[in-house]
């Protein structure tokens, strides 16, 4: 908590001539993953203004990593190959179940309402004729990736307890499959090829926009959907919004700029936050490890 006070204590030293600073804190070189849910070019894109500022604080060479699926980013913390991520709450929840001493959650995005929650969303095609999860029944029904906290852990759990059946293909659903990720199953709904999916949004703002930010915003401004051609069919609880880590064996100083830096990134510039942050929200804020103890357990009963 301490490290976290001087971190945004250190905030507003950022915004001026203190991000010019080379200081590597021992480091020869700093790794940032991305998680999956868009295209990997699109990811690199929206995160190369992090990458920058990042390198030009710490005075070292940093790189973007944006593997196939959330398990690329899990194992490349677990394996020290990686050294900052942005975590779905499961992800977090993996990699912590897996080596409580990887890494260390630091920060949340926190909502345009205050809140640092969002929802699995289930969606169809609005001229499919489905507009429940009654709808779906010995239809197609899309996951993202295993890995994920919206796109498989939530609904896994939430929607057999609505409809009194397994999420195996072929006992309430028709099939159900993996479709690699967030924006797949986006795209896969939207073309037909699965007849609904779930994704992640934070359910605030107009459904129009794709709501304020989540996958569904990055596919309206990428141009990949139309709102209007989609239907919510299904939402869950409010989710934990997952933590952005770092590995605990990082040098104490590169930890407590670079947490600084994503602290300040909205008011330092908002035009990059909104590229890292999947839309609009008020910026990150400290969290810690007991805030995702729920999604632990969730984790852990279903490994059981």
């Amino acid at each position: 908590m301490k490290r976290l006070l001087a971190a945004l204590v250190a905030t507003t030293a950022l915004a001026g001539p203190a991000l010019s600073e080379s200081h590597g804190g021992g480091i020869t070189e700093f790794r940032i993953g991305i998680l999956g849910g868009e295209n990997a070019q699109d990811r690199l894109n929206s995160n190369e203004c992090l990458r920058a500022k990042t390198e030009e604080l710490l005075g070292v060479e940093t790189k973007l990593f944006a593997p196939a699926d959330y398990n690329g980013v899990i194992q490349g913390l677990l394996g020290g190959t990686i050294d900052m991520a942005w975590l779905g709450a499961s992800g977090y929840a993996k990699t912590y179940l897996e080596d409580p001493e990887a890494v260390e959650p630091v920060l949340v995005k926190v909502n345009v309402d205050g809140s640092y929650g969002y929802h699995s969303i289930g969606f169809a095609r609005k001229d499919s004729g489905i507009a429940s999860l009654a709808d779906v029944k010995g239809k197609v029904f899309g996951f993202g990736d295993p890995n994920s906290t919206s796109g498989y852990l939530i609904p896994s759990i939430e929607i057999p307890a609505e409809i009194g059946a397994s999420m195996q293909s072929g006992d309430y659903f028709g099939e159900v499959k993996f479709t690699g990720g967030h924006e797949q199953t986006i795209v896969a709904v939207n073309n037909g090829d699965v007849d609904a999916g779930v994704t992640w949004a934070d359910g605030l703002g107009n459904w129009e926009d794709g709501y304020n930010s989540g996958a569904l915003r990055k596919a309206v401004d990428a141009g990949l959907i139309d709102m209007n051609d989609l239907v919510e069919i299904w939402r869950s609880k409010p989710i934990p919004e997952g933590p952005v880590v770092l590995r605990k064996v990082l040098p104490e100083d590169t930890k407590v700029k670079v947490t600084a830096l994503m602290a300040s990134l909205a008011s330092m510039d908002p035009d990059c936050y909104y590229g890292v942050a999947a839309g609009d929200s008020k910026g990150f804020m400290p969290i810690g490890h007991d805030a995702y103890l729920s999604i632990i357990e969730a984790r852990k009963a279903k490994s059981n």
